[in-house]
């Protein structure tokens, strides 16, 4: 099923027991928690975990600009990063030494393939993000709409084991990395 930003915020607020709300301007007290905690909670939460369905990878175009010191090259990182996973060349996304300075990229390498998360459409959300993300706006809406820290603190454990069983079934969809160019393993053989 397909959802958007006002259907994740209602049955969160459902799943509080408060009422829902069909459009972030409302004058409902609502619909302004929802507007305001909706995106920074929605940030976070796909930031904080290397999400399968919001892992991208792209090339970067070199900056003309030149660091001042430290490195050769500068990239623009993608307006949608989340997060950096790792950067590489070539056809290898992973091992090249960088620094993040503002929203850009330092490295000595001429090219650089960046794996991100990014924020992908709500339409996209797989199943077992959308209920661990519905309990995790529930959690952060509870003390603004209830005022109650045991409310709270209950919604958000429920949040918290929704999102380790999430994380356990996005943890399943890809083959976990082995070692690379390891220099004892190169020994043995």
């Amino acid at each position: 099923m397909s959802y958007t930003n006002i259907d994740l915020c209602s049955r969160a607020l459902v799943e509080l027991g408060a009422n829902s709300i069909s459009s972030f301007d409302e004058a409902s007290a609502e619909a302004k928690v929802a507007a305001q905690l909706y995106q920074p909670t929605l940030e976070n939460l796909l930031a904080s975990y290397p999400w399968r369905f919001a892992l991208k990878q792209k090339s970067l175009g070199q900056l003309q600009t030149k660091p001042i010191s430290d490195y050769q090259y500068a990239f623009q990182l993608p307006n949608n990063c989340l997060r950096i996973l790792s950067a590489g060349q070539n056809v290898k996304s992973s091992g090249l030494q960088y620094k993040i300075v503002g929203s850009c990229l330092y490295t000595n390498a001429p090219s650089v393939v960046l794996s991100y998360i990014e924020k992908p459409d709500e339409s996209s959300f797989p199943a077992f993000f959308v209920k661990a993300f519905i309990s995790a706006l529930a959690g952060e809406f509870c003390l603004p709409l209830t005022e109650s820290t045991t409310r709270t603190d209950y919604m958000r454990k429920i949040a918290d084991t929704e999102l380790k069983q999430a994380r356990l079934v996005d943890s399943q969809q890809s083959v976990n990395p082995c070692f690379q160019d390891f220099s004892l393993i190169e020994v043995r053989t």
